[in-house]
């Protein structure tokens, strides 16, 4: 079984790399900058669409606010990156959220930024997926009906390629990143220039009726309507962030140069994210989660935003069309992928904090942290297919654990500056220094106010698993860390000079003379105990005496004890003999030899019976051995030595059958 499972391991993840590549695998300037940069701009793939969604429940009329809905979602996009800008300037040794909300308002609050960080890493995988299954169902349409399977699949896949330690080519990423970017910019470009020249262009969903037109809202229901449009539209914010963790990649001075990239890729992000909603007001497209439900049988519907636009802007040229929503998968899957890089890395930190298990902070065979890849991935996955592969289902959680850990960080830096305040004196610093923490106040009230819409109107759509999920994860991490500090309070040294032990007694446990017995005494002697004593156990009075007399006919230099069981018990009395002898001298050790038979190459297997299957050896045999171990492990100052006996390790291997013509 388990030279199975190596075998399995081998194929899936490849064979070892040495830790000399370690730095060759390393991300790269080249490598890094572009990716950072997909994180941000992929969510223009289905950002644009949330608003869209959302208004498009109060009927056709309600469309006239997507524009206003979507400029306030840039209003909060400007806040956040212009508060982001301060942060990496002044964090740049990076770090991330979590460092900075540790730095600032402590371990405690540092906790709940970690765990809003996990879900916001796996719905970054979850939802950037989702988003690029529904980017290529444009193409194939019949991947709709598969969207959950594919997303499954897909995660998959990605998990696989990071699991043996590849890498994307930073020419590739950029090359994908540029593409759509400038495939975003030529259909806004080209529809604008068409509707301003008088062009009738129109989406074919414009003239779907929708079935809540004949509703009557009133004023107070279609504000509740835009806010959730608008905090659903808000999550285009997301990916700004992660500059924080990567400002080491930037040349000197990094901070300046991390926040003119944040700079540039926000504006880039809001023009992209204002010219989507305003095109797709004016053309009239619609959307819908699912129009069979709103009794409607019009399949476009279902298209994503970005698709309904292109297809009506390019006049559904597959020369124009295929490209565009190629470069539109692809981006969004190298967001997912990014993910797969940064979250083990800030899983090994949170390990390194103890927060997480410490094997989170160690790597794998291929030079990666395949724990926290497999972690990521299975969790992507199961949100996947829980969530039936819809975007739209996923962007609620997406924006819970954005926002808290935005919410946190610029709560953080609110004090940060503050405490800069107190200490600086230089006029432009603390003008520098008030302006800041201004912009992170304001900063801290947007995201609440997204995450309070959220809060109040959107939990019955399954938002309250994200806050089971971050609770879940903030008690994980409570008591791993708590664990770790009693560990370590129980292991340190105490103050002043160490007691040790003053003698140590080797028990050997005997059960017939023979070479594992002769090894086990040879072992025990070669450690030069105190007193050695061979071990026991009277169940039957015949085996007893003919045991001791071959004791003393082989003149063994070693005194044999010999305990009565009444009860024809075998571990209760070694326990209790031991145990005796710990509480006559409590400084005292005691070293207890076991015998353990284990099962060498296959061409000794087939001497015994079992043959080729070790199991049967330790179900036949060793299972005193494990009784005697399980009962004194618990008992403080006694160790225990297990002595393996390799069967056959002594015999010559039969002779091979002539086979007979």
């Amino acid at each position: 079984m388990t030279r199975s499972l190596s075998v399995f391991k081998r194929l899936l993840v490849g064979e070892p790399f040495t830790s000399e590549r370690q730095q060759s695998l390393e991300l790269s300037k080249r490598y890094a900058i572009p990716l950072l940069a997909v994180n941000p701009i992929s969510s223009i793939a289905y950002a644009p669409e949330q608003v869209f969604l959302i208004i498009g429940a109060a009927g056709t009329a309600a469309y006239a606010y997507s524009v206003w809905t979507g400029l306030a979602v840039a209003a909060v996009m400007l806040v956040v990156i212009a508060s982001y800008r301060y942060t990496v300037q002044a964090y740049p040794g990076g770090g991330g959220d979590y460092r900075v909300v540790t730095a600032n308002l402590g371990p405690g609050v540092g906790k709940l930024a970690a765990a809003a960080l996990v879900l916001d890493y796996i719905l970054t995988v979850a939802v950037s997926v989702s988003a690029a299954i529904a980017a290529a169902a444009v193409l194939w349409p019949s991947l709709r009906d598969w969207r959950e399977l594919a997303a499954a699949v897909v995660i998959a896949a990605i998990m696989a390629f990071n699991l043996r330690g590849l890498r994307v080519s930073g020419r590739i990423a950029a090359a994908i990143a540029l593409a759509f970017v400038v495939g975003m910019a030529s259909m806004l470009l080209v529809g604008f220039i068409r509707i301003g020249a008088g062009e009738a262009i129109q989406a074919a969903s414009a003239d779907a009726a929708a079935a809540e037109e004949s509703r009557e809202w009133t004023s107070a229901a279609l504000f509740v309507l835009c806010a959730r449009a608008f905090a659903a539209g808000s999550v285009a914010v997301t990916g700004i962030e992660t500059f924080t963790t990567r400002v080491r990649f930037f040349r000197p001075p990094r901070g300046r140069n991390a926040a003119a990239a944040i700079t540039a890729v926000g504006a880039a992000t809001i023009t992209l994210f204002v010219g989507i909603v305003v095109l797709a007001h004016l053309i009239g497209a619609r959307t819908s989660a699912d129009p069979v439900e709103a009794g409607e049988a019009d399949d476009y519907l279902l298209h994503p935003l970005i698709g309904q636009l292109a297809n009506t802007v390019f006049d559904e040229s597959p020369a124009a069309v295929w490209p565009f929503m190629l470069a539109t998968a692809g981006v969004l899957l190298l967001a997912a992928n990014t993910a797969f890089v940064g979250f083990p890395q800030l899983a090994s930190i949170f390990a390194q904090d103890s927060l997480l298990p410490r094997q989170l902070h160690k790597r794998g065979d291929r030079l990666v942290y395949s724990n926290g890849i497999i972690i990521l991935g299975a969790s992507a996955i199961v949100l996947v297919i829980a969530f039936g592969g819809a975007t739209y289902g996923l962007i609620g959680l997406y924006i819970v654990g954005v926002f808290l850990s935005m919410i946190l960080a610029n709560a953080a830096m609110v004090r940060h500056w503050r405490r800069v305040l107190g200490v600086e004196r230089d006029p432009a610093r603390r003008t520098r220094a008030r302006r800041a923490r201004r912009t992170a106040a304001l900063a801290v009230v947007v995201c609440a106010i997204v995450l309070a819409i959220v809060a109040f109107t959107d939990l019955r759509r399954g938002e309250w698993f994200a806050v089971f999920i971050i609770g879940f994860c903030y008690w994980l991490m409570w008591f791993i860390s708590r664990h770790y500090a009693a560990v370590a309070s129980d292991l340190a040294l105490p103050k002043g000079k160490p007691k040790l032990p003053t003698r140590n007694h080797a028990v050997v446990l005997v059960s017939s003379v023979n070479r594992p017995l002769m090894r086990m005494l040879s072992y025990a002697k070669a450690t030069r105990p105190d007193t050695i004593t061979g071990l026991t156990v009277n169940v039957d009075a015949a085996s007893s005496r003919a045991l001791l007399a071959e004791w003393e006919e082989r003149k063994i230099p070693i005194s044999l004890t010999i305990v009565d069981s009444p009860y024809r018990e075998i571990t209760g009395p070694i326990v209790d003999y031991v145990k005796a002898m710990r509480t006559n001298a409590p400084r005292d050790i005691v070293t207890v030899y076991l015998p353990e038979y284990v099962v060498g190459h296959w061409r000794q297997r087939r001497r015994f019976s079992g043959d080729y299957f070790p199991w049967v050896t330790n179900l036949l045999h060793n299972q005193t051995t494990k009784a005697i171990r399980r009962q004194l492990k618990y008992e403080p100052g006694v160790m225990v030595c297990i002595v393996p006996w390799i069967l056959g390790e002594n015999t010559e291997p039969p002779p091979l059958r002539r086979i007979r013509k």
